[in-house]
């Protein structure tokens, strides 16, 4: 029998339910008033225990009995007074809840067979059935994972999953034609190219047989764009419009930006660059006992389609990457990026919208030309995709207790189909523990979670196009994570690791098993049985097991006499450990068997070094000029002449009144506006040890430029953490110039040594297959490669998400990502009591601006950076901020708002909006004056004393003033939800 609790909070002392009342609110942002608001807590429980019992169980776990009633729902009620709306999980979709519920019951008592949950909202006022269709759809719920009813809702009987019948399948491909691989390719969610699959064709031809399902399902996963990088590993033609030949590349990410980390690494000799595009993650020196590692990873597709569970475990498989970094690194820090449509669209779509992307001049996108556009069909709202992103890091982060301390927020129209969730993870990692080999014998163990049909072609998906009828054909890719069961599991890990119980290891991430075991045994070969996989539920066929892509899970290496111990040791955590077979094979072969079938054979080298690499061919247009000269004046980013609250009709302003309104617009801009309705739902002081915080000053209010962390709270050494991005450029290699350049100010900002630091790439494009976006992609590359060699800064790891493209099949209609280059900084400093903050620090000392000479000559550029980071370290600047989004101006007023100490601007600055490479305001320490300063930056650097801060809590220019109070409003006010 199947009981339904339903359990709710008390109303308060005013007789409102507090979450009722959030969903009220969030409800009416849809212009639609649904009354008075309920919500309720809803559990499927399906036991044979009498009805006596079950209530005993439910007061005494399910419902709070200070603060919560519950109540036993026998049938189904109609709510007839009002209306109703319930959100239930899908079968088969993971729901964290309800395994914990599942053992907590099981712990009291109560025999359950299955545990479900659901949510329920009545609503005071009786609405039409298209109203309710609207809330569920905009507020309340996801088609993909949730089912929806508009009644209480008890179902009879859980569907269970039958299970069928062993059948192996064989695919013909040996006699395809080129239009039926192609189409092979394409329905079987395969995504390999027409020559690729005729790679695979030869093969089997060769072999004299077919290939079975989990074999071409094995292939297509490791020679997905997500896992092997092929397009920027491949061998590239560089051209000009004209068609002649430039240069060429036979692997275009090895000679750019890997080939600068080796030279760094010869030049420097130093042994600071530890592990490099050979791990999980990047590894750094930190001390004598352990080292530093970080990884960025992309999750935008999962989250196009189901934001919560996409960006939840997004951060989780990033977390995951540093667990299995070396031997197992312990998670210290954690950051995010997010880039979203502005939040201010409408349902429908619109002739105004770009059919093929052209960036926006503008990171403030908001000329009197754009109007908030209707939503393209199938896309979720864009302030939906970010509420929940929000939460799923928020939620996966906070659970497994790791700080998330740095990111951003970017809004730019064409994100709209494509969102981009950027999630990084740092870890604190034993010297001694850095390197790892898989050893032919050992046994293969999957440690954490149980594997279900989620995120069943994960891998390859990534390189499809989303169309408006993604969230149906690809609603299997979406994974939901379980914070609580990576927490327990991370917490076996490092005990195994530090008692040496395991010889290699990484994670489960896209792919499954399949990447996973594959990576690990592709030079000893591996023998698998799958039927050993322990699963959510049955009825999974056995290429399923194999490359879904469940969540919370890693592969071990265990030499055989350690596996008791692992096992044991496992158990005493709550933790389930199986091992599903052993490493090595006569050949190096990769061997699965599913009880005691043989359903896959191949040669690991072939999986791995089979894929035939293309040549590509990439047009450099006149607009990205060749490394090294000069691309001209900075494109700033926020245009002073068009912002949304400009007045309709031009008209003559008081002089200082249009720079003061433009001041205040552009402070109430989304991409500047204040994010402190994300950053206050991250937990940042966990583990202890934050130092600069997302915010800073007296108030904790003032936006820092980076966060810095102590990871042993034992020393004063600290880590860095900053990003920067800068889509709004149109010419991809000013574009990435910009990105690094402002990574690279936000660290020196609080005090980080060059020497110290390191950076990653997240390259993010709409696609590569005309050869023109081929080019971006190449000259974003150079400017990487140019960038990192002149600053003396190497990249120690990145990725690519390189089809990031929208496509309406009703209409045709295309809506591009702009190129995205997302930057990530790691440094590291000797004493945290050295570092500076961004908001001013007293009244009456001096405040310079320190503008670059030549904000487009890269060794310059590394001068004046290596020159400003001595500065902050030397003690001579009490405040520092970088001049990035808005210009100088908008830079002087965070600082004030930071601190709530008034500035008082004497200068008459040219260009005061002006976004530049190489900017800074400083306030100068009582310990430093002007002329130590401009020495230091000596032909490096405009240094300019602009004025001077007071106690007056008013920033004054152009003869005119701004109150803080104005400021902070403007700033605070727009994202404040």
């Amino acid at each position: 029998m199947v009981y339904r609790i339903d359990v709710w909070t008390r109303p308060n002392s005013s007789g409102i339910d507090p979450q009722g009342a959030a969903t009220r609110a969030q409800i009416q942002q849809l212009g639609i008033d649904p009354g008075t608001t309920r919500a309720f807590r809803v559990f499927f429980i399906e036991t044979n225990a009498p009805r006596h019992d079950v209530q005993r169980v439910a007061g005494e776990l399910l419902a709070d009995d200070v603060v919560e009633e519950f109540s036993i729902m026998d049938r189904v009620v109609s709510d007839s007074a009002g209306s109703r709306i319930e959100v239930h999980l899908k079968p088969g979709v993971m729901d964290p809840v309800a395994s914990s519920t599942e053992i907590g019951l099981r712990d009291a008592g109560l025999p359950v067979t299955e545990v479900r949950t659901g949510r329920a909202y009545v609503f005071g006022n009786k609405m039409a059935d298209v109203e309710l269709q609207m809330i569920a759809a905009r507020a309340l719920s996801n088609s993909v994972v949730e089912s929806v009813y508009f009644e209480a809702h008890v179902p009879d009987a859980f569907a269970h999953a039958q299970v069928h019948p062993f059948q192996l399948r064989h695919i013909p491909i040996r006699e395809l034609d080129e239009a039926s691989l192609a189409k092979l390719s394409r329905d079987g969610h395969l995504f390999l190219s027409l020559v690729e699959m005729q790679a695979v064709q030869t093969y089997y031809r060769k072999q004299g047989r077919e290939p079975t399902d989990i074999e071409l399902e094995t292939l297509a996963q490791t020679w997905s764009e997500h896992c092997v990088h092929k397009t920027l590993k491949s061998a590239v033609v560089v051209v000009d419009e004209a068609g002649k030949t430039l240069r060429t590349y036979k692997n275009l990410i090895k000679e750019t930006i890997f080939s600068s980390t080796q030279e760094l690494i010869r030049r420097r000799g130093d042994g600071f660059c530890l592990s490099v595009f050979k791990d999980n993650a990047g590894v750094i020196r930190f001390d004598n006992e352990d080292a530093v590692c970080f990884k960025v990873e992309t999750h935008n597709r999962p989250s196009a389609i189901e934001p919560y569970g996409g960006s939840a475990t997004g951060i989780g498989g990033c977390i995951r990457d540093v667990l299995g970094t070396g031997l197992g690194a312990k998670p210290i820090a954690s950051t995010d990026v997010f880039c979203v449509a502005f939040p201010d669209q409408s349902d429908g779509m619109s002739a105004s919208r770009q059919v093929e992307n052209e960036s926006a001049s503008s990171r403030l996108d908001d000329s009197p030309t754009r109007r908030p556009a209707p939503l393209p069909k199938g896309v979720i709202h864009p302030k939906r995709i970010l509420q929940q992103v929000v939460a799923g890091v928020r939620d996966y982060g906070n659970r497994m207790g790791i700080p998330t301390v740095n990111g951003a927020v970017y809004f730019d129209d064409n994100y709209v189909g494509n969102p981009l969730v950027f999630c990084g993870c740092v870890g604190l990692l034993p010297n001694d523990k850095i390197e790892k080999k898989t050893r032919a014998g050992d046994a293969i163990v999957v440690m954490g979670g149980r594997t279900g049909r989620d995120g069943i072609h994960g891998a390859t998906f990534s390189s499809a196009e989303l169309t408006d009828k993604h969230q149906d054909e690809f609603s299997h890719a979406v994974q939901i994570g379980n914070a609580i069961e990576q927490k327990r599991m991370m917490d076996v890990l490092l005990q195994a690791r530090d008692r040496g119980l395991y010889s290699a290891i990484t994670d489960c991430g896209a792919g499954g098993l399949s990447s996973a075991v594959g990576e690990m045994g592709a030079e000893v070969g591996a023998y698998v049985q799958l039927e050993k996989v322990r699963l959510k539920y049955k009825g999974l066929r056995y290429d399923e097991i194999w490359i879904s892509e469940a969540q919370e899970r890693m592969v071990l290496s265990v030499p055989q006499e350690h596996v008791k111990a692992l096992l044991e040791l496992s158990r005493s955590e709550n933790v389930e450990s199986t091992v599903i077979g052993t490493f090595g094979t006569d050949n190096a072969e990769l061997i699965l068997t599913y009880d005691n079938n043989e359903v896959g054979r191949m040669a690991m080298a072939f999986v791995h070094d089979g894929i035939p690499m293309p040549v590509r061919r990439a047009v450099v247009s006149s607009l990205s000029l060749p490394p090294g000269e000069s691309w001209g004046e900075g494109a700033t980013s926020i245009p002073s002449d068009s912002v949304t609250s400009k007045p309709p009709h031009p008209s003559p302003l008081p002089e200082g009144e249009g720079t003061r309104h433009t001041l205040l617009a552009k402070l109430a801009h989304p991409n500047i506006a204040s994010k402190h309705w994300i950053v206050r739902q991250y937990d940042h002081e966990v583990q202890g040890g934050s130092v600069i915080k997302p915010f800073v000053g007296p108030l904790q209010i003032g936006p820092s430029d980076a966060a810095v962390v102590r990871p042993k709270l034992s020393s004063n050494q600290g880590v860095i953490l900053a990003c920067g991005l800068a889509p709004h450029i149109a010419d991809p290699y000013r574009m990435s110039i910009a990105a690094i350049d402002e990574a690279i100010r936000n660290v020196v900002c609080v005090g980080a040594d060059l020497d110290k630091l390191a950076i990653l790439d997240n390259f993010c494009w709409p696609g590569t297959n005309d050869e023109d976006s081929m080019g971006t992609l190449v000259r974003a590359c150079e400017a990487c490669r140019d960038a990192a060699l002149a600053l003396g800064v190497p990249f120690i790891s990145g990725k690519d998400s390189l089809h990031n493209q929208f496509t309406d099949s009703e209409t045709g209609r295309v809506i591009r990502i702009p190129p995205t280059l997302l930057i990530s900084a790691i440094g590291t400093i000797d004493d945290v009591a050295d570092c500076v903050t961004m908001d001013f620090k007293q009244p009456g000392s001096r405040v310079i601006l320190i503008r670059a000479r030549n904000p487009n000559d890269l060794p310059a550029l590394a001068k004046l950076h290596r020159a400003m980071s001595g500065l902050v370290r030397s003690g001579k600047l009490s405040a520092v901020h970088d001049v990035s989004d808005g210009g100088f101006l908008v830079t002087a007023a965070e600082m004030c708002i930071a601190s709530g100490i008034g500035l008082r601007i004497a200068a008459v600055i040219d260009a005061p909006f002006a976004e530049h490479n190489g900017g800074y305001v400083a306030e100068l320490s009582s310990r430093a004056d002007f002329s130590s300063i401009t020495d230091a930056l000596a032909n490096v650097a405009h240094v300019i004393d602009i004025g001077t801060t007071d106690d007056s809590a008013i920033l004054t220019f152009d003869n005119t003033t701004v109150t803080i109070d104005d400021l902070t409003t403007a700033w605070r006010g727009t994202l404040d939800w």
